[in-house]
Order: C-alpha cells, then sequence, then structure tokens
C-alpha cells in the first residue's frame, strides 16, 4: 500500500509528459512534411522546369521553320523531354511542358498523356498536372471562366484554344459560346456532337473518357471531323486525390511563328 501511495501520483504526470511529448514531436513532423510537400517540392519543380524550358529553347533554334495555318506535329518527344509551352493569361502563368505523366514528368512540369493527340491535331491533347506542392502547375485551374484562353506554344506555331461553356443547358451554352467560338463551332457546342463537354466539371479519376479523341466519351480513332480540344486534368479538392478538376477548350486560332506575331490572346 506504501509503494502504491508514493508511485501512483508520480506516475501520473510522467505518463502525461509522455504523451505530450509524443503530441509535440507529431506536430513538428506534420510541420516538417507541410513545409516539403508545399515549398521544398515547388523549389525542386521550379528548377527543373527552368532546366526543361532553356532546354526547349534551344532545341527549337535547329529546325527549319514552318509557315502553313496548320499545326505541324512535333517528332514524338522522349518521356521526360520539353516539346511544347503552356500559356494561361488569365491566371498568369506559362509552363514547359514535358512528355509523359509519371511521377518524374510531372515533377518538371505540366506532362502529356502519351496517347493522345499532340498541339492542334483534330482530337484531344490532354494533359496532366500538380494543385499543390511539386510545382503546382494547375493550382489554380478552378479560377478559369468559359471563353477564357489558353495558347499552345510550339517550336512552329501558336494554336490558341477558349475555354468551352460551364452551363449545361443550350441556350446558356449557346450565349456563351458566341462570345468566343465561331457559329459551326457554338453549334456543336451548345446542341450537336461537343453539347455534353463541360469547360470545367468535377469527376472521379477512373472516369479516363475525358482524356479521349471525343473527351467524355467512347474512344474514337482521331479524325478530321472532330475539334481539336485541348483538356488538362489535376487533382481535387486541394490537398486530396480523391477526385479530378478537368477544363476542357476548344481550338479557335493557330498561328505560324513565321508570321512574326504572337496571338493577342496572350495579353488578355
Amino acid at each position: 500500500m506504501r509503494d502504491t501511495e508514493v508511485h501512483g501520483p508520480e506516475a501520473r504526470p510522467k505518463a502525461g509528459r509522455v504523451v505530450g511529448e509524443l503530441l509535440l514531436t507529431a506536430g513538428v513532423v506534420l510541420l516538417l512534411f507541410v513545409f516539403y510537400e508545399a515549398f521544398w517540392t515547388n523549389i525542386v519543380s521550379g528548377r527543373l522546369q527552368e532546366e526543361v524550358d532553356n532546354s526547349l529553347e534551344e532545341s527549337w533554334g535547329r529546325g527549319a521553320g514552318a509557315t502553313g495555318d496548320e499545326p505541324v506535329a512535333p517528332p514524338t518527344p522522349a518521356l521526360g523531354e520539353g516539346f511544347a509551352r503552356l500559356h494561361i493569361p488569365a491566371l498568369d502563368a506559362a509552363y514547359a511542358v514535358v512528355e509523359g505523366t509519371r511521377s518524374e514528368d510531372l515533377r518538371a512540369g505540366p506532362g502529356h498523356y502519351v496517347d493522345t493527340q499532340m498541339p492542334g491535331e483534330p482530337g484531344n491533347f490532354a494533359l496532366a498536372g500538380h494543385r499543390i506542392g511539386t510545382g503546382a502547375v494547375f493550382q489554380h485551374l478552378d479560377r478559369l471562366a468559359a471563353c477564357d484562353a489558353v495558347i499552345v506554344e510550339t517550336e512552329f506555331h501558336w494554336v490558341t484554344y477558349r475555354v468551352l461553356p460551364l452551363e449545361t443547358s443550350a441556350t446558356d451554352r449557346r450565349a456563351v459560346a458566341t462570345s468566343c467560338l465561331s457559329p459551326e463551332q457554338t453549334e456543336r457546342v451548345a446542341a450537336g456532337d461537343y453539347a455534353h463537354v463541360q469547360g470545367r466539371h468535377i469527376t472521379t479519376p477512373d472516369h479516363i473518357e475525358v482524356v479521349n479523341p471525343m473527351p467524355g466519351a467512347p474512344w474514337v480513332e482521331p479524325h478530321t471531323g472532330l475539334e481539336s480540344t485541348l483538356t488538362l486534368t489535376t487533382c481535387h479538392p486541394l490537398f486530396s486525390n480523391a477526385e479530378r478538376m478537368i477544363v476542357h477548350a476548344v481550338r479557335v486560332e493557330t498561328i505560324p511563328k513565321s508570321a512574326g506575331v504572337e496571338p493577342a490572346a496572350l495579353q488578355e
């Protein structure tokens, strides 16, 4: 009994100190993890992005020029190799695009889904990017609105896309599309075969049809009857990969660099 009376009261404070120390340690570890994910990986990715962009600029000076209005697909890049630039004026963002969507590819910038089309081709040019950490290149995709410009710069061309309407009704989609798409595209988007393609929506990771040649529809072989679309994918919500945020846009203009002018949309 004497031992119990002497040691019992001392054991309880010791146990409390141990729990407190464990909680403090866990908090420090959590803070270090947040710092690593949100800051350090961004620093590393920024360096990799700069290296890819510099290599891209050097390689573009070696090829012969192209003068036509139709995009010229680059040779199939190696995984991790840069081959284009993505400009999003509404977000004041520009990134070199690399081939592939492996973890090591996405550390350097937006990555091209290897089975999707190239910039400006009929079908779907689809890219993936991180939303938090590792460059966070697509962190603010939720800020894009219908008709916002997304420009893809290749060695020989500027390819301008416009974000499709976010609305679902034909009347609303037509009203939005008329301000930035051609009459033919407006009808396809409002009540035609692209009426199901929303400019931005949330889905789950298993809905891989969003990167098909006809976004959101069963696979078809790319053909000239398809619009040239751009799809951007990222995780949703922030700090989670439970869902995916998808942005779809359609090509409205192609300008050869040989013309010596840049798209006006770059200044929007």
